[in-house]
């Protein structure tokens, strides 16, 4: 048995790219695209990770998703939590539960899906604007 990908629906493939791949830094190693099926599936992965993938399914019909606490979430290893959680910020993204303790932190997508990022060995001394960062909205 192999582990081969996590699918997540998305509304927005142009927003959903421009967050796992120029925000969190996932790679886009290919896509499928289905007219009989009116869906575009794109498969990601961490540099250097290539084998614990995430797949985009875009349905080509509008539809509404709910937030489905029930699916849980994404997780991905940083090497450095402080840095990562900056470069999302930066690029609008919210972090929902800040990195307080160096080691975790959680954000959404634009679809909502939760995201934990985790610092890869010990974590990182604790630093501002993180330490005293509240909580914002849930994950």
């Amino acid at each position: 048995m192999k582990y081969l990908h996590t699918m997540v629906r998305v509304t927005d493939v142009e927003k959903s790219l421009d967050f796992y791949c120029d925000k969190l830094g996932l790679v886009e190693l290919h896509r499928k695209e289905s007219e009989q099926g009116r869906f575009t599936l794109i498969f990601l992965a961490a540099p250097g990770d290539e084998d614990a993938q995430v797949e985009l399914t875009w349905n080509w019909d509008p539809e509404e998703y709910g937030e489905g606490r029930n699916f849980g979430h994404l997780a991905y290893q940083v090497d450095d939590i402080y840095a990562t959680c900056q470069r999302l910020m930066d690029g609008g993204a919210t972090i929902n539960r800040p990195p307080r303790d160096g080691h975790m932190a959680f954000v959404r997508s634009p679809d909502n899906i939760s995201i934990e990022l985790l610092q890869k060995g010990d974590a990182l001394a604790a630093a501002e604007p993180w330490a005293s960062m509240p909580n914002s909205g849930h994950w």
